[in-house]
């Protein structure tokens, strides 16, 4: 019989083997190659809010689209476009980029230019999963993850 710190050492592996693939940052799903459409499929695709029923959309008090209920689409430069530009954008200011993840949205989600951090398309012509990519660079870059 091992000892109680074998048992704890085997325990601790087998949890660390079980999450190897664990991560909190969402990572691009992989090309398929089985159509020509691949290079430009999804790169940041994580899945809705559970919170959040499908096309649904969260908007806070001050009108700023927050969440959008459908799976983030985009391609993978789109997607380090957004993330950086909004990177640029929160460091110009100084202080805690989380905090300006909604003035960054409502500023995109109001401007009358378009540019990178929306896919150089006005919010109201992105479709949902745009939007929900959008969305998910934004929180990226506050994150310092753009990569």
């Amino acid at each position: 019989m091992p000892s109680p710190v074998v048992r704890v050492a085997a325990v601790a592996v087998a949890g660390v083997l079980s999450c190897a693939g664990c991560s909190s940052a969402p990572e691009p799903a992989a090309p398929s190659s089985s159509t020509p459409e691949a290079s430009s499929s999804a790169a940041a695709s994580p899945t809705p809010s559970p919170s959040l029923a499908p096309d649904a959309v969260a908007v806070s008090p001050g009108g700023v689209t927050t969440k959008v209920g459908a799976p983030a689409e985009s391609t993978e430069d789109d997607y380090f476009q957004a993330c950086t530009a909004a990177r640029t954008w929160m460091d110009q200011r100084g202080g805690d980029p989380k905090t300006q993840i909604e003035p960054y949205l409502k500023m995109l989600q109001s401007a009358p230019t378009v540019g990178p951090g929306d896919f150089d398309k006005k919010w109201s012509e992105l479709s949902a999963g745009q939007q929900s990519a959008v969305i998910v660079a934004v929180e990226a870059a506050a994150d310092a993850l753009c990569g």
